[in-house]
């Protein structure tokens, strides 16, 4: 997070079945009825945001390689089976919301570069969703590892090896859009992912950081991009109007993003909202609840205040004028 070929035709059936619930290679449970509202958070770190809006599911960011090698680590630093994070996580769930074991992300090292088999990698994976007591898995690749051919394929290997082993196990891709659509690269991964047999769920759009001439009306960039994966998502997956677009998720970067002259506001994010609302889109998120307040001065640079990343957003707050927990109270509608 923070960060044309043709549509496969192989890939025909297996999203409708996991949209509606049917069974394929052991099936999976159809989402609930509703645009539900599931904000990236910290796993490792509780912020004041973390419950606006009263989220029905949590995604917990991010495991990737501790160390460089095959172990998954918070962030890379923590042992998935910290006991501090283990009762982080309780809490989040403690009120019935669902939680989301979120792999990748665009820092650190992946666990599909860094284990060198599919049985060490769906291992690994494997403990860190037992060690949050989850079902759920959602894959964030971006960046060098959407490029490369052969950690997108042991991926699929590994991933549709944890499902033949965990017949519950829910899977969602998180990938980068453009206003166009999901470009080549994502589409081979939900190609390869269908040829190993994966039951995917959900594919989250990550509309922000477009990285092209797209200042201004966020929303509307992000209801475009959308609507373009819409008819990507039919076709890939030979699904209705209708299953495409529960099958489908949304992740806004909320606030000042990383490229210069895109700001997702308050006004966008009612009409993300309302927009998934109206097609049926099985859930919305956010990067990040974390950010979701206004910047304090002196809190040290970065859009209105707040820690600076990289790409000079701030990573802490949002940057722009709002009342702690706002995004996530118009996100989640």
């Amino acid at each position: 997070m923070r960060s044309p070929r043709m549509p496969a035709a192989g890939l025909a059936g297996l999203f409708a079945l996991a949209v509606t619930g049917c069974s394929g290679q052991g099936g999976t449970a159809a989402p609930a009825a509703g645009t539900s509202y599931a904000p990236y958070v910290s796993a490792t770190t509780a912020s004041g945001s973390d419950f606006a809006g009263s989220p029905t599911a949590y995604n917990l960011a991010f495991v990737v390689a501790g160390g460089g090698d095959c172990a998954p680590a918070w962030d890379g630093t923590r042992a998935v089976g910290d006991p501090a994070v283990a009762a982080r996580i309780s809490r989040l769930g403690q009120d019935g919301a669902d939680l989301r074991v979120s792999f990748g992300g665009a820092s650190g090292t992946e666990l599909a570069a860094a284990c060198d088999s599919a049985p060490e990698l769906a291992g690994a994976y494997g403990e860190a969703l037992d060690a949050a007591g989850s079902s759920r898995a959602d894959f964030d690749v971006e960046g060098d590892e959407l490029t490369d051919p052969d950690s997108v394929a042991l991926r699929s290997r590994a991933v549709a090896l944890l499902q033949r082993e965990r017949s519950g196990l829910e899977v969602t891709f998180t990938l980068p859009v453009m206003s166009s659509g999901l470009d080549g690269d994502a589409l081979a991964l939900l190609e390869s992912a269908d040829d190993h047999g994966v039951r995917v769920s959900t594919v989250n759009l990550m509309t922000m950081n477009y990285g092209e001439s797209r200042t201004g009306d966020m929303g509307a960039h992000a209801l475009r991009a959308a609507r373009a994966a819409h008819a990507q998502l039919k076709e890939v997956f030979a699904a209705s109007d209708a299953e495409a677009w529960r099958g489908m998720a949304l992740t806004p970067m909320i606030g000042v993003n990383d490229v210069a002259g895109e700001t997702f506001t308050l006004a966008d994010a009612a009409r993300v909202r309302a927009f998934a609302e109206e097609k049926g889109i099985g859930w919305v998120s956010m990067w990040a609840a974390f950010r979701d307040r206004a910047c304090e001065d002196g809190d040290g640079g970065g859009g209105d205040g707040g820690d600076a990343g990289a790409d000079g957003a701030p990573t802490d707050c949002s940057g722009v004028e709002q009342s702690p927990g706002a995004f996530g109270e118009a996100l989640a509608g």
